[in-house]
């Protein structure tokens, strides 16, 4: 049985879907002063999954989150499995200066003494977020779902990655399609003159398909789209995980010079184009 949360009811029926599973009915409303209002409107059993994002608004996902969870264990059922497409306060995994508040960490706990008793995420901003709990926690990939698109959509695509951090998501797509991947790299001329290029590719008269994890207010795939525009790249697709696109990032993007912008439903946007439900059904498939 699956509930879906208010941020990943979409998401969950097209899990449930996958899974020839049953939808269970969430009520889940605010009281006139925020606070939330959780009822589960039917039966359950013992395979539950609760799909819920926590991205924005963050504090409202999680505490509609630790409701469902709490509510379901009450109700006597022990294994949860719980799906969370992008998982919120993610950012800081540990403590870089003193005092500082490590959030996945306090949201881990918070998660799992609430009720859930496995965890599934899709491209965790660190994968040692999954050490964080005591429960089984799996990091999926979005990829293969994002190279499926691809390579139905683009015709012998460069896969580029816009700087080296993201480039092992560039080389597992490019391995999925099997074409060629590079990523942006800063070349110093002088002392005042950096050149950003691709590494080892030439990109003229190349669709080029840009990869990343999360688009935030997006001025690294701005950056990315001016230099392939500059080396002549005949036609620029931008794509990534999770399209947290704040601070008119699309629209920047797009003034930057990209044809296309898609990304996965692991968050609700209007480029949610890719659906990571048969990735996630394939996980709980195993698990079962």
């Amino acid at each position: 049985m699956i509930i879906g949360g208010s941020s990943s009811q979409k998401l969950a029926a097209s899990i449930a879907r996958e899974m020839d599973d049953i939808l269970c009915p969430l009520e889940s409303r605010k009281f006139p002063d925020g606070e939330r209002y959780i009822r589960i409107k039917g039966d359950i059993d013992e395979g539950v999954v609760v799909v819920q994002s926590t991205g924005y608004p963050q504090d409202e996902n999680l505490i509609e989150l630790f409701l469902i969870l709490k509510t379901i264990r009450k109700m006597g059922i022990k294994k949860i499995r719980t799906v969370i497409p992008y998982f919120g306060y993610g950012r800081q995994e540990k403590s870089f200066n003193h005092g500082e508040a490590i959030s996945a960490e306090v949201v881990s706990q918070l998660i799992q003494e609430s009720g859930a008793s496995e965890i599934y995420s899709i491209n965790l901003h660190e994968e040692s977020i999954c050490n964080l709990f005591n429960i089984p926690a799996y990091n999926l990939s979005a990829m293969p779902a994002i190279a499926s698109f691809i390579g139905e959509n683009v015709e012998d695509p460069v896969i580029l990655a816009p700087d080296k951090g993201a480039l092992g998501f560039a080389h597992e797509i490019s391995n999925i399609l099997n074409c060629e991947s590079d990523y942006l790299e800063k070349i110093r001329l002088s002392p005042n003159k950096v050149e950003t290029k691709p590494k080892n590719l030439d990109v003229d008269n190349r669709e080029v398909v840009i990869i990343d994890d999360i688009i935030s207010t997006g001025g690294t795939i701005v950056n990315a789209c001016s230099i392939l525009k500059e080396h002549g790249a005949s036609r620029i697709m931008v794509s990534c995980v999770h399209p947290v696109l704040v601070e008119d990032a699309l629209l920047k993007i797009f003034a930057a010079g990209a044809d296309e912008v898609v990304s996965t439903d692991t968050l609700k946007s209007e480029v949610s184009t890719v659906s990571v439900a048969s990735v996630v059904a394939d996980a709980l498939k195993k698990s079962f």
